[in-house]
This record gives structure tokens, sequence and C-alpha cells, in this order.
């Protein structure tokens, strides 16, 4: 299963990544930033999703609003 970022570059487990526009957080009042860098992402089963630590806390991501660092 390959999951590609915005770029169309293909993502593994443990690759750095940035956000490329401001996200809301759903449930809390939280935003992340563009240009934040999540590390040490992790695959999840759906290849338009990924896991990381953003934000102080684990979260999932859309494939479409990432790019590889």
């Amino acid at each position: 299963m390959d999951v590609k970022d915005s770029n169309g570059n293909l993502l593994n487990d443990g690759d750095s990544v940035t956000l490329i526009k401001d996200l809301k957080v759903r449930g809390s009042s939280q935003t992340l930033k563009r240009g934040t860098v999540v590390k040490n992402i992790r695959l999840t089963d759906d290849p338009e999703e990924v896991e990381g630590k953003a934000g102080g806390s684990m979260m999932v991501l859309k494939a479409a609003f990432i790019r590889k660092a």
C-alpha cells in the first residue's frame, strides 16, 4: 500500500513531514500552523492518512495536507 504526500512523494514509517496549510484540530480550539514539522510518522491502514505526534498529542493527518520534509 503506497501512501503519497501532496506532491506525490512516497511516505514511509519514520519519515518527517511538514504541514502545507493551517489545520484546525477537531474537538479542540487548537490550530496546527502551516510549516509545523511532524516527526516519526506511522502509516495507517488508510492510504490517505498517517499518524504523528503534533501539538503535543498523537493525531491522524490527511496525506493531502502534508509534504515530505
